[in-house]
């Protein structure tokens, strides 16, 4: 499945457009990795635990969204957008969308 984030892609032609696909999914951290990025928030420093976390959310969130366009018959998927949002402390969501099409092979 080719994804871009343009509307378009070079050199290949846009057959049909499948419509609006979408993925989405709710992560969190553990007690303990909560406490460890608290006492790294006052010190400095990358928050590995939560970079780990949200890596995690955006390959499945992805995921998702391409079993969506496939169930739809699409080979490609343009305009692809990622967001975050908090939920609640040490809790993230993802979610990706873009828009299923079919190219030309």
């Amino acid at each position: 499945m080719l994804i871009v984030t343009t509307q378009e892609i070079p050199g290949k032609e846009i057959l049909e457009v499948k419509g609006l696909v979408r993925g989405s999914t709710v992560r969190s951290k553990n007690i303990g990795k909560d406490i460890g990025a608290a006492l790294k928030g006052v010190v400095g420093g990358e928050l590995a635990g939560y970079n780990e976390m949200l890596t995690e959310a955006r390959q499945i969130a992805i995921g998702r969204m391409v079993e969506d366009a496939k169930s739809k018959g699409a080979n490609a998927i343009v305009g692809m957008h990622l967001m975050s949002s908090s939920v609640m402390s040490g809790a993230a969501e993802m979610v990706v969308y873009g828009t299923a099409v079919l190219i030309k092979e």
